[in-house]
């Protein structure tokens, strides 16, 4: 780091020994980074092709009101989509209001009362915990029939292939794989384990139906779980695919069948796709899935630096430094309650939005304990943006996540660094 920018950082509150220190991680990290780049490149050819191939043009990126039939530019932005999940259709609209609300449409467009779901990796993330019912919650998936059984990942985090062997049945409709690790302390899974997974169940089940949880994954690897068996895989679009652009919405890719019966618990019965205005974001959603590849790839470096900081401290990270990403998500396990909230008020004093704000964990719905979330982001809840969340339970673990560039994701750990170096809760050497 040359003198100029030890300058703008240290008036930027950051001290000449979290400089040094953060200095020497980056140091080994350079290798990764171009590994990290190629990715990028590969993903964004794949990208450009795929709005080539569809022959995106001006007209696409305008606007519908009302009921949005014959939005040319939201149904050609859906055949993109399919293209590059490798589909048959795709559901990218405005109206998903969140990933957790996309998995929710797939899930109660696909089932029916007597079908049962499982998860092969263990328990859901926090807030599908409710959808399913796991947690009483009006309208759940339980309330309408549909049960629900799960087979929890071995010790060492891989799959317990005997037991998801006998616990699939005859109810067994779908099959639900979250990608990331959630809050969870497992591994976050890579699409060659996902595609394993999905040929094993597919073996002991024929024809029945899997979804991945793809949230936080897309672009992170060169290769996305639909290419693989996968029949749908499901997203937010203020995570990887919309590239910090994307004001809201989700995505469901997959076979025309799950894509129609999703897209008939969006809208309704008989009307489906053919409904649903776009309200003047189809120019954002193209503009975000096109840096989406880039984006992703600071993403991952900010995630890949904050492992590197953080396990030279001593903390557990999950993932470590050494081992490939399959999300953008990095944990932190920070072991106190101060820690981690020290940890969020870094990051959010780091944001370009309300950085002047303290973050406080407070009892957040769809979750079962008070969250701390620290987001100073151009969209609101955005975590492609630079951002970290975690439950108020031990470890204490921040969920950190985002970047839409890798100076600022950079300069984000290092805040997080000072606040914790700060408060006398971590020694530098």
């Amino acid at each position: 780091m040359n003198s100029d920018i030890r300058l703008i950082y240290a008036r930027s509150g950051i001290s000449e020994k979290v400089c040094s220190f953060c200095d020497e991680v980056l140091a080994g990290l350079s290798g990764r980074f171009a590994a990290i780049d190629e990715t990028a490149e590969y993903n964004q050819i794949k990208v450009l092709n795929a709005m080539r191939n569809n022959n995106v043009s001006e007209s696409h990126l305008g606007t519908s009101t009302g009921y949005g039939y014959d939005d040319t530019g939201r149904d050609t932005l859906e055949k993109v989509y399919a293209e590059i999940f490798c589909t048959e259709d795709a559901l990218v609209r405005a109206q998903i209001a969140s990933g957790t609300h996309a998995l929710t449409l797939a899930l109660a467009g696909n089932l029916r009362p007597g079908d049962e779901l499982y998860s092969p990796v263990g328990l859901p993330y926090d807030t599908l915990q409710g959808v399913i019912g796991i947690r009483p919650e009006r309208g759940s998936l339980a309330e309408y029939g549909v049960s629900y059984r799960q087979t929890d990942l071995l010790p060492d985090g891989s799959f317990d292939y005997p037991a998801i062997k006998e616990a699939i049945n005859d109810k067994t409709k779908l099959v639900t794989i979250q990608r990331s690790k959630g809050y969870a302390g497992r591994p976050s899974f890579s699409v060659e384990k996902i595609a394993e997974l999905i040929a094993f169940i597919k073996e002991v089940k024929p024809g029945v139906t899997v979804m991945v949880d793809n949230c936080y994954g897309e672009f992170v690897e060169r290769h996305e779980p639909t290419e693989f068996g996968a029949d749908m895989c499901v997203g937010s679009l203020i995570k990887n695919p919309g590239g910090g652009i994307a004001p809201c919405g989700g995505y469901i890719a997959g076979t025309r069948e799950c894509v129609e019966n999703a897209a008939a618990r969006l809208t309704a019965p008989g009307l489906g796709k053919e409904l649903g205005a776009s309200l003047g974001v189809n120019r954002s959603f193209y503009q975000g899935l096109f840096f989406a590849p880039t984006v992703t790839a600071s993403a991952i470096k900010t995630a890949l630096f904050a492992a590197g900081v953080y396990e030279k401290l001593g903390y557990n990270v999950i993932p470590a430094a050494a081992k490939e990403r399959a999300d953008i998500i990095q944990a932190i396990e920070l072991t106190t309650p101060e820690a981690l909230c020290e940890f969020c008020k870094g990051i959010q004093s780091a944001s370009p939005v309300d950085s002047y704000l303290t973050p406080e964990p407070w009892p957040m719905p769809g979750y079962g304990c008070d969250v701390i979330m620290a987001a100073g982001t151009f969209n609101n809840g955005s975590s492609i943006e630079l951002s970290a969340d975690g439950p108020l339970r031990p470890p204490y673990t921040a969920f950190f996540q985002g970047g839409l560039t890798w100076p600022h994701g950079r300069f984000g750990i290092m805040m997080s660094l000072q606040k914790l170096l700060d408060a006398g809760m971590v020694q530098l050497p």
